[in-house]
């Protein structure tokens, strides 16, 4: 799917084990799923307000930190982009609204 996701996933997943004094990915995921999942929505909030704020250069930029939050919360759980890009192929050629209600009569 996306070779720049592939390579910053790998490279995080190269830092898992670094010191995390030296380490903002060993840091955040030795902080544990909790604090990586807070960081996750304080990026997801920062890249709406600065859509709402029609701040184009931050939405960049904020969505750039909330896919690396991503990324590191995939670590934390021990998913794999691949996973995710299965599912995204999956959904792939359904329309949006009926793949939501499927999920839906499943819950």
């Amino acid at each position: 799917m996306s070779s720049t996701i592939d390579r910053l996933f790998t490279e995080l997943e190269s830092r898992k084990n670094s010191d995390p004094q030296s380490s903002y990915t060993a840091q955040l995921l030795k902080s544990g799923k909790l604090r990586i999942a807070k960081k996750l929505g304080e990026e997801a909030v920062e890249t709406a307000l600065a859509a709402v704020g029609q701040d184009r250069s931050a939405v960049i930029a904020e969505s750039a930190d909330l896919l690396y939050h991503l990324l590191v919360l995939w670590l934390a759980t021990e998913i794999t982009p691949d996973e995710v890009y299965a599912v995204l192929e999956a959904r792939s050629g359904q329309s949006g609204l009926a793949e939501k209600a499927a999920r839906a009569a499943k819950t």
